[in-house]
């Protein structure tokens, strides 16, 4: 059996800057939330799961995702934190967030991989991902399932 190749066989290198960048509008998308990282969320915010999904949360089809803020179109949790923007939840921050940049859709192309670098000022400097380290985030659906 032939072994896929990978443009990105070399690594790529990505280092968070902390922007906010990844979590705001202006265009509407999805931050899907499953029910072990809705808890979480919860738990860190100090409120059960329903009342958390209820002021945070919406189906959309038979999925989770996290509103946003009606205005600016960014994340609910991306907030003006110290003159910059941060996410609030970040320590139990969704396995979506958690994988940013090496999402399947960023990963196609080198093309599309530099058309996200546009938009994301750590992409494409600081640390280098090798290609299994790559992969391992772009398989991830769960980060809660290997935590403690």
């Amino acid at each position: 059996m032939r072994q896929r190749q990978f443009w990105y066989t070399a690594g790529l290198a990505f280092e968070c800057q902390g922007c906010g960048n990844c979590c705001s509008g202006p265009g509407e998308g999805y931050i899907w939330v499953n029910r072990r990282e809705l808890e979480r969320i919860a738990q860190f915010l100090n409120l059960s799961a329903d009342e958390c999904r209820r002021r945070y949360c919406r189906r959309q089809g038979l999925r989770t995702t996290l509103i946003e803020q009606e205005t600016t179109r960014d994340c609910i949790f991306l907030r003006k934190v110290d003159g910059g923007k941060r996410c609030v939840i970040y320590p139990v921050r969704p396995t979506q967030c958690r994988t940013w940049p090496f999402w399947a859709g960023n990963l196609r192309s080198p093309a599309d991989w530099n058309e996200a670098a546009r938009r994301c000022p750590g992409i494409n400097h600081g640390r280098v991902y090798d290609i299994e380290q790559i992969e391992r985030l772009r398989k991830t659906r769960d980060w809660t399932v290997d935590e403690p």
